[in-house]
């Protein structure tokens, strides 16, 4: 079963030609993870592209999230079905709940529970969550058992580093995904990460995916341009000094962009 690389390509925000186009220039330059959301509105557009781009169904590992509006006993197993039918594909690689349900009529047991009937009946290898606290990432261990949550996927970026949830999640053995990782832009500006990057000669972006790694942080970001996918995929090249990893690690200051009012209470 293959394994999520270190960095995949996000899709949020993309819609129609534009999300088409990304994810098709994404996987000729090298991407292999792609990742999109019900939510997202463009899983039909993700399809279209893993479809005509010619590489084999084992080469890729596509993620897809579950809306919280789909979580009910009644929604939650056609929505994935319908989420198939429009990537086109007979499974996914991992599918994630996408936002811990908000209200009291529907059980974190039941919509978990569901979550794991899905891999039973194969229609995805791999199953995680999203947004999840460390309260909630026990309770959903409690549920599914140890070893099944594959990822928490959540916003982590040098200015929001979210360690105390990375470090519940490392104690668990489940594998922390950051969205947002250049934090909508920021990064790029930053002094500290373009003084790092001009004495690699890298881009602030290629600087931060190396400080993920190097932090266990799987990422990933979104791109419409070929040049910044292919410069992002090339993080490799930057081997950070222990100083230029802690001055990264310093410019945490718990700035969170992603904060909807549906969102749990934050660690």
């Amino acid at each position: 079963m293959k394994d999520m690389p270190q960095l995949g390509m996000g899709t949020f925000r993309l819609k129609g030609d534009e999300a088409r186009e990304s994810v098709s220039s994404a996987l000729e330059v090298g991407f292999r993870h792609i990742d999109t959301a019900q939510f997202y509105d463009n899983e039909a557009e993700v399809g279209d592209a893993l479809k005509t781009s010619g590489l084999d169904r084992g080469e890729l590992f596509v993620t897809t999230k579950v809306w919280h509006e789909s979580l009910g006993e009644d929604h939650f197993i056609p929505s994935v079905h319908e989420s198939l039918e429009k990537l086109k594909l007979e499974y996914v690689d991992l599918l994630l709940i996408h936002w811990p349900y908000p209200g009291n009529d529907i059980s974190l047991e039941s919509y978990l529970d569901n979550l794991a009937k899905v891999k039973e009946q194969g229609l995805t290898r791999h199953i995680g969550v999203s947004n999840f606290t460390i309260d909630l990432l026990g309770k959903a261990e409690e549920i599914l058992g140890k070893g099944e949550i594959y990822t928490n996927q959540i916003e982590i970026h040098p200015f929001m580093q979210n360690k105390k949830v990375v470090e519940a999640c490392k104690e668990k053995g489940i594998k922390a995904t950051a969205y947002m990782p250049f934090a909508v832009g920021k990064v790029i500006k930053d002094e500290t990460l373009l003084r790092i990057a001009q004495s690699h000669d890298a881009t602030p972006a290629q600087v931060v995916l190396a400080w993920m790694e190097k932090r266990h942080i799987y990422a990933i970001p979104s791109s419409t341009s070929k040049v910044h996918l292919a410069e992002n995929l090339a993080y490799g090249g930057v081997h950070l000094t222990d100083s230029e990893l802690a001055l990264i690690d310093d410019l945490d200051n718990g700035e969170r962009i992603v904060n909807p009012d549906f969102a749990p209470n934050w660690d």
